[in-house]
């Protein structure tokens, strides 16, 4: 099963995009915060990370393929299925608030905040905050994760990339740290200089 797409939108709705791959469209449903920032995308070539849900209807069963700009936010949508009461739609549908948002009211048991959420009922609010308080963290430190194409980084910002893998890093959480400390210090020129730019603001955000 494939985890992520690349093609032409050539169609489009309120919560989902055709892409068209090879002269193969594939319907790929949007969470509202991934469809607004398509928006802006070129239609032309697009990629979406891609998130696989298998479901029963009657004697035959389907796949839905949800979409998103890039890796961690489909991560994010993978831990609010693992609550009980969420299911992949109910999930895609609450996904209408930027994903550090979403992230800072469930580590803070902002309840009345989830209830806004479409689909997020009470329970279900309460559900969320049980089951994933506390283990949101890696969503909030990345406020805004960059969507594909990722810009090209210089040989020395790959070094220090590579550093970041062995430290067990995730590469998209790697990359996006990198890539911020480069706007942030635009004049470092060696991978010793950006780790230890990158260590400086992770230590202060703590």
């Amino acid at each position: 099963m494939f985890t992520r797409i690349s093609g032409a939108i050539v169609e489009r709705t309120e919560s989902s995009v055709m892409v068209d791959v090879g002269g193969l469209a594939y319907e790929i449903v949007l969470p509202p915060c991934v469809a607004d920032k398509l928006l802006d995308a070129d239609p032309a070539r697009v990629t979406l990370d891609i998130y696989p849900s298998f479901s029963l209807e009657g004697n035959s069963g389907r796949f839905t393929f949800f979409g998103f700009t890039n890796p961690i936010e489909r991560d994010f949508f993978e831990a609010l299925i693992t609550v009980a009461s969420i299911g992949p739609r109910t999930a895609a549908r609450a996904f209408a608030e930027p994903m550090a948002r979403i992230a800072s009211a469930i580590d803070a048991g902002d309840h009345a905040f989830l209830r806004t959420l479409p689909g997020i009922g009470q329970q279900k609010a309460r559900d969320i905050v049980a089951k994933l308080q506390g283990k949101v963290t890696k969503f909030l430190l990345i406020r805004d994760a960059e969507p594909h194409p990722a810009e090209p980084i210089p040989d020395f910002a790959q070094e220090a990339l590579a550093v970041l893998l062995q430290l067990e890093y995730k590469r998209p959480e790697a990359e996006a740290m990198i890539a911020q400390t480069l706007e942030r210090v635009p004049d470092v020129r060696d991978a010793e200089a950006l780790l230890s730019e990158v260590y400086r603001n992770k230590r202060g955000a703590t």
